[in-house]
Formats: structure tokens, sequence, C-alpha cells
């Protein structure tokens, strides 16, 4: 009585004697397969090369997905570099919170845009700028690790509402300001858009966390120096 062999030993065994079709070539055209591609009965070797051209083609796609993300990111490094820019042409404003808005909205084409700081040095305490900021919204800054993208939601409501039209923002980023030293918190810097895929959970945020190192940066002469 023969020994019924499972699928595994024979893979197994394969694999050891990986010579095997060497010395027992006249099989290869008794083996068929079924193709996914055609439905219909191949031979081995047909099917390797099916293999071999789906492989070729994932590494195609992933290859052309890389490229995609390369243009992408320089497209946004030449931005960031433009923005910087116009930041240092206009240093010297009377307003650089509002320069940077300004600026912001129109290099990266951002629908709506604004910021708050807190604790600036004291002859700034009455501009639009430093308007009281409530304490829960301090929290949530200093909680914040990364910056915030994605869709609007109960917690930076109120955030959201430093922006023109807040009922019509769909998605948003929030990017701490810190000014000083020791890195901690200064203020937020929200972008928002009507385009509920605009910002996304699933984007990178370090494009944004640049931003926000460059904003932070123009505005220390906002703040006591330590």
């Amino acid at each position: 009585m023969t020994q019924a062999i499972d699928s595994q030993t024979v893979v197994q065994y394969l694999l050891e004697h990986p010579d095997f079709f060497e010395h027992h070539a006249d099989i290869l055209p008794e083996l068929k397969l079924t193709s996914p591609v055609i439905g219909k009965a191949i031979s081995l070797h047909e099917r390797q090369i099916e293999v071999l051209r789906s492989r070729n083609k994932a590494q195609e796609l992933k290859l052309s997905s890389l490229m995609h993300n390369a243009r992408e990111n320089r497209q946004l490094m030449d931005k960031i570099l433009d923005w910087a820019c116009r930041l240092m042409q206009y240093r010297h404003n009377d307003d650089m919170p509002r320069v940077v808005i300004d600026t912001l909205k129109a290099t990266f084409n951002v629908p709506d845009a604004n910021l708050r700081l807190w604790d600036t040095l004291p002859e700034h305490a009455q501009r639009w700028f430093a308007q009281p900021v409530d304490e829960t919204i301090r929290q949530y800054a200093n909680n914040m690790e990364t910056p915030f993208c994605g869709r609007v939601t109960q917690q930076n409501h109120d955030i959201i509402q430093w922006l023109a039209n807040p009922a019509g923002i769909r998605s948003a980023a929030i990017i701490v300001l810190s000014c000083n030293e020791a890195a901690t918190p200064d203020g937020l810097l929200v972008l928002g858009s009507p385009d509920a895929t605009r910002f996304q959970n699933a984007m990178a945020t370090d494009f944004l966390s640049l931003i926000g190192k460059l904003a932070s940066a123009t505005l220390t002469d906002l703040f006591a120096a330590v």
C-alpha cells in the first residue's frame, strides 16, 4: 500500500534537492498548472514566466510609486524653501504673525489658516494673535507629540473656531509653535480646508513639523529672551 505524502513534504524535498528537475527534465512537459491569467492549463515553464512577469509588474508599480512620492517630496521642499525666503524678506515687519499666515496660505494654497500665541511680551498682549486661550487648549498643545492631521474632532473644535469660516472646515492640520529653547508650546498654528481629504490621518507629518519650526523661529522676537 502506497503511503500518502502531504504537500509540505513535497515542498521540503524539492527545496532540499534543487537539482531535481535537472535530473528529471523529461517530466516537465507533463506538469500542467492552471493559469490565473488565461484560465487554462499551461506548462510549468509557462507558469514560471507568468510568475516572473507578475513580479516584474509589482516591482514596476512599486518603483513608480516611489518615484511619485519622491517628486511630491521635492515639490514640497521647494515650496518650503520658497516660504522660508518670503519670511526672510518680511522679517522686520511689525506684524510677523500675519506675514506667517498670509505667506503660508499663498505658498501652499491653504484655504484658511490662523495662529494663537500665549505668554508673549506684555506689549503684545492686546494684539490679535495674543487673544486669551483656554487652558484646555494649552493642555492640548502640551500633549501633542506630532502635528495633528485629519478631520475636525470634538477635541480640536475650539481651535478650528480661530479660522475665518470654521463651519465650512472639513479637515485641518494643527501644529505646535515652540519659540523657546526648552521646546515647550508657545502657541498653535492651524490650517483648514473645506476638502475632507486635504488633511488626512494617514499623511506623514514631517513637513508639517518643519513648517512649525520655521514659523516658530520667525516669531521668537515676540517672546522674552531666555
